[in-house]
């Protein structure tokens, strides 16, 4: 653990970023957007029981070359709550604050955690209109390894809704933040901010910016592994080489899917929340994932461009 404040964190937080909402199903979606618009366009999505600011650190340093947006999926945040939730729900979420953070044709989609599923849902239902997906610690497991985390709502009789507990004194919550699963503290800063961030107040006190519930009333589907293999995108994976997250375990699974040509990192060193141990390295590694598919559309419309031209180009025939 390091005491010192890293030079990437004055300067993730100096960086400018710009506040949104738009309206959902009926619910707020709260967002904030980087980077000027006419760039290619990267729609962020946080895990289960987090919020935009797990992207502090990482956004900014992908806003030279992007457009950024992170968001608040419904239940989290600064999102409003929903009495039911479903994968359909919150890829809609995306594919909606996608257009109002003006993100341009064919945005990338980056998941981490509980948002690799988000992501690979807006994916399977909107992958024609995307240039890839890359999930971070997130894989999809083989259907007998498969556990499935939602639709209890629908096999159990319905349960009052939960409530975050409520804490007279904000010292005393600040103290209760853990990651979920726990790993080391990188950087007690960080730790700190996102702890901080993570609270709202509340009459008698402060308590959590997640509803508790969520899982309780989401229904999910099984079939991630099938909806993986017919994404209309690309896709890749991005991996904490020390993560102990159950869900990042099947990257081997997706690659034999992919007969060994998916795209995948390991980020030495980090944990599930590696974008809180090693930002600038996540950072670089989505980067070089998405410059290269930039690159690879580029040289398939230059080929796509040329051959128009030769087909409108008149025929010569050599003279007698």
């Amino acid at each position: 653990m390091s005491t010192e404040t890293p030079y990437w964190f004055q300067r993730a937080l100096e960086t400018p970023s710009q506040p949104g909402d738009v309206e959902v199903d009926g619910v707020r979606i709260h967002y904030e957007t980087w980077g000027e618009t006419g760039r290619p366009g990267i729609a962020l999505i946080h895990g289960s029981n987090a919020h935009l600011e797990w992207w502090r650190f990482v956004a900014p340093f992908l806003a030279d070359q992007f457009r950024v947006v992170a968001l608040d999926s419904s239940g989290n945040g600064d999102s409003g709550w929903r009495e039911r939730y479903s994968g359909e729900v919150l890829a809609r979420e995306v594919h909606a604050v996608i257009g109002a953070a003006e993100l341009g044709d064919r945005p990338f989609v980056v998941g981490h955690s509980f948002g690799g599923f988000v992501a690979l849902e807006t994916g399977h239902r909107y992958g024609a209109e995307l240039g890839g997906v890359v999930f971070l610690d997130f894989t999809t497991a083989p259907p007998e390894q498969y556990v499935e985390w939602g639709l209890r709502a629908e096999r159990e009789e319905l349960k009052p809704r939960r409530g975050t507990r409520v804490y007279e004194d904000r010292d005393a919550a600040l103290a209760r933040f853990r990651f979920i699963p726990e790993q080391p503290v990188t950087h007690p800063c960080v730790l700190d901010y996102i702890a901080d961030k993570s609270l709202r107040p509340v009459e008698g006190g402060w308590t959590w910016k997640f509803d508790p519930a969520l899982f309780d009333y989401l229904e999910m589907g099984i079939d991630q592994r099938d909806r993986f293999a017919a994404m209309a995108c690309r896709s890749a994976v991005i991996l904490g080489e020390d993560s102990a997250d159950e869900g990042a375990f099947f990257a081997g699974h997706m690659a034999e899917i992919t007969a060994g040509h998916l795209p995948m990192f390991k980020i030495p060193g980090t944990y599930h929340h590696l974008m809180f141990d090693d930002p600038i390295a996540v950072a670089m590694a989505i980067k070089a994932v998405l410059l290269t598919w930039r690159g690879e559309d580029g040289a398939a419309e230059m080929r796509a461009a040329l051959n128009r031209t030769l087909e409108i180009s008149p025929c010569r025939q050599p003279a007698n």
